[in-house]
């Protein structure tokens, strides 16, 4: 699957588990390895259990391309994308909590927090990424968001000294595959949260990518 050492993976999806998508997880994997992608990720809408029927996937694209799980929370300030979540008993109790209680407790379980789409205008995250202590990325490629919100996302991620990641935030199908991250290490479902950890990965761009240079 994967070329020149690179391992690509959308990191931010939406199926129709999810409320306001249409699209079948089989009709992103599908699109996903179209686009030559390595890996792709359903990140639903406040619940991970949501996307369980995902897990069925797996198996039959065993060898062609890797299929993750994770969600969208929604905090007090704003989104923020969990990975390594088990079931949603973890922030049950805590719908909306502010983000830095959501921080905590995904620490504590060992699960890990990407701040998505920060400087989008009409999502904005209501709260100082600086002042935020525990987040392991942000993701500084979204499809929905314009070439200034990513730019903003690029420059608080390097200020904070934190990797970046690229995510289409698809909710169609054509959006599949828009932005993705470049994994410089191999990702396997065992070694996922660790290769996140290790920060060797940045966020892309696809169609500023495929630009010609002029």
């Amino acid at each position: 699957m994967r070329s020149n050492n690179v391992f690509k993976i959308d990191m931010h999806n939406h199926s129709y588990y999810s409320e306001d998508s249409t699209v079948s997880p089989e009709e992103s994997v599908e699109r996903a390895l179209e686009l030559g992608l390595d890996g792709i990720a359903f990140t639903e809408h406040n619940s991970y259990e949501a996307s369980e029927p995902v897990e069925r996937l797996k198996e039959r694209y065993n060898g062609s391309i890797k299929i993750f799980r994770g969600m969208e929370y929604s905090s007090a300030e704003g989104h923020v994308l969990i990975f390594g979540i088990r079931d949603d008993r973890l922030l049950a109790a805590e719908q909306n909590a502010p983000i830095r209680e959501v921080i905590k407790i995904v620490a504590e379980q060992k699960c890990l927090i990407i701040i998505p789409h920060p400087f989008r205008e009409w999502s904005l995250l209501r709260i100082d990424l600086s002042g935020l202590n525990g987040i392991c990325a942000i993701e500084a490629y979204n499809h929905h968001n314009n070439r200034t919100e990513n730019e903003k996302a690029v420059q608080a991620a390097q200020a904070l000294r934190l990797p970046t990641t690229g995510g289409s935030d698809s909710h169609r199908i054509d959006e599949v595959g828009s932005c993705y991250t470049e994994f410089f290490v191999p990702v396997t479902y065992e070694n996922f949260l660790d290769v996140l950890r290790g920060g060797q990965y940045r966020g892309v761009d696809r169609y500023e990518a495929e630009r010609p240079l002029t």
